[in-house]
């Protein structure tokens, strides 16, 4: 009987994914991740297991060439940067991700960020918690700027959510209307918002570094519900703290949960979220069920969402 490990943190044992995949007669193995993972703790884990449900392992070359009974892998979400894929392909695991499958639920969190940067509602919420009774002006964000960085599924659905709200849509990317495609010096230049909608690769961490950020205006915001690396998070502190930037909304870091060293703790105008853009009731559910039908179709040699296809002939 093939054993599956879920490693998804809200994903648990007696779910619908559970009684999915012990109804096809897999064994299930839950191990939530919650925290930062040990390479032996996760060769361990993945001791005997057949195929794995994954949240944000770190899958690396060492883990998966002692994972011998390893055959497919399935991010319940569109990113698989921890997973080294051209390892797993040459061990022939395979490796699918869920490509949009939570796409709705981070742009309406992208401008939920967007609107409570324009308002300062975290910062004022604090201070009445605390006691006081804050009065500062925000700012409305209708006839203002907002410029998509990528051309996913996420930036696609942002679009027209921020269009409604009456603000002028660029992108880097070549989006549908009413996105208007620019350079990313022009999107830098001319935006009062910037969200980050790109995926993690050699190319794109550090992206948004130092130059970048003096590129862009002194009052505008920075948002990301990407991938925490792709912003230089020490230049982004260094950038607000002396007023070359008004703030940042950041729901991925660098290191997750974030360091209590972090540079991005106690620097106004900055606001640290919790990786939660896809944390929805009907993103989970549909993660979940997804993922499941991907690993039952996986490890019966179909998969539908594979990002290791032709890899091992390369």
């Amino acid at each position: 009987m093939p054993t599956v490990l879920i490693t998804t943190d809200y994903l648990a044992p007696g779910d619908e994914v559970d009684t999915y995949l012990t109804g096809r007669g897999f064994t299930t193995r839950h191990d939530p991740m919650r925290g930062p993972r040990r390479p032996e703790h996760l060769i361990a884990t993945l001791a005997g297991v057949d195929g794995a449900m994954i949240a944000n392992e770190p899958m690396t070359e060492e883990v998966l060439r002692q994972a011998s009974s390893l055959r497919a892998i399935v991010r319940t979400g569109a990113g698989f940067d921890t997973v080294d894929v051209a390892a797993a392909a040459r061990l022939g695991i395979n490796v699918s991700n869920l490509p949009g499958i939570n796409s709705n639920a981070v742009a309406e969190y992208t401008i939920a960020l967007l609107l409570a940067q324009a308002r300062h509602l975290v910062p004022m919420a604090a201070e009445v918690a605390a006691g006081g009774w804050p009065r500062r002006d925000g700012q409305e964000v209708r006839g203002k700027t907002v410029g998509l960085i990528g051309r996913g599924a996420v930036a696609r659905r942002v679009a027209p959510l921020a269009a409604a709200f009456g603000m002028t849509v660029l992108s880097t990317g070549s989006l549908a209307a009413p996105a208007i495609q620019v350079t990313l010096d022009q999107l830098l230049r001319d935006s009062d918002f910037v969200s980050v909608h790109t995926a993690l690769t050699s190319r794109t961490r550090h992206l948004i570094d130092a130059a970048v950020l003096a590129r862009m205006k002194p009052s505008a915001h920075l948002i990301n519900t990407a991938r925490g690396p792709i912003i230089d998070e020490a230049a982004l502190a260094e950038a607000v703290r002396a007023g070359r930037l008004a703030g940042a909304a950041l729901d991925v870091m660098d290191v997750e949960p974030l360091p209590a060293d972090s540079a991005l703790r106690g620097v106004e105008g900055i606001t640290v979220y919790s990786h939660m853009a896809g944390q929805t009731a009907e993103a989970r559910l549909a993660a979940g069920m997804e993922g499941a039908k991907e690993l039952v179709a996986a490890l019966d040699g179909r998969p539908a969402h594979s990002v290791t296809a032709g890899r091992e002939l390369a």
